[in-house]
């Protein structure tokens, strides 16, 4: 199947009923775009949706057509040691920018408008204007300084979302690295605050720390089991 097969012309969001998914991303998407004259078409995606801590992450990525980095993926399909290889040629090939969007703001206004906050935050980092913004999901963000079309399932359909995808996941793992270390105990350096058993395990033995996502279920009963047994002013401590 070749990228025309599924994407001869775009709308603002497409449809997997309508478009079925190639074997793998390719530049098509991107190059129909570049064939309409429109320059620097950034790909844009997000790492950090489902975990209990941290913050959701999205990159903005304009690929260099001339210089595009071999072995571009999913980040979710790739091997650590690939993915970090994959990060650095892409640092240094292409146009990148990225954003963080806290556990509080996340608290705020739910995972799905921060998740599009952030997408938002990276196109505008970004140090060259994007003229085009391919965004991985069923969802534009509002406010965006440039049109832009959502493609569902885009980090396997697009080279340029594929390659924000590995940027996001490697700059929030990264953080959250960080993070055990200002947090130890709940192990984010080896979940990056997914909610693995040991996690939810460290969550209610510990009670929340001020990363957590007191808007996810998990965290909300862990954070009521300690303001039973704790004063609230130590549960606020704790939560905030």
């Amino acid at each position: 199947m070749t990228g025309t097969d599924w994407a001869m012309t775009l709308s603002n969001v497409d449809s997997l009923l309508l478009f079925p998914m190639p074997d793998g991303p390719d530049y098509e998407t991107e190059s129909i775009l570049a064939g309409r004259g429109i320059a620097n078409i950034c790909g844009v995606d997000e790492a950090g949706r489902g975990p209990l801590a941290g913050p959701v992450t999205a990159a903005a990525v304009i690929l260099n057509v001339n210089d595009m980095p071999e072995g571009l993926n999913d980040s979710k399909k790739l091997s650590p040691l690939k993915r970090q290889a994959l990060f650095n040629q892409i640092l240094t090939a292409a146009t990148v920018s990225f954003a963080h969007v806290s556990a509080a703001t996340i608290d705020q206004i739910n995972i799905r408008e921060a998740s599009l906050l952030a997408m938002k935050m990276a196109v505008e980092g970004l140090p060259e204007a994007a003229g085009h913004a391919l965004i991985d999901g069923n969802a534009l963000p509002r406010g965006l300084p440039c049109p832009a079309t959502a493609l569902v399932k885009g980090d396997a359909r697009s080279l340029s979302i594929a390659a924000a995808s590995i940027i996001a996941k490697v700059m929030r793992d990264r953080l959250m690295v960080r993070a055990d270390k200002l947090h130890p105990g709940y192990g984010l350096a080896q979940h990056k605050g997914y909610p693995t058993k040991t996690h939810r395990e460290a969550v209610v033995r510990l009670g929340p720390s001020p990363l957590h996502r007191l808007s996810f279920a998990p965290v909300a009963t862990a954070a009521a089991a300690i303001a039973k047994k704790s004063p609230r002013s130590e549960v606020r401590k704790r939560a905030t």
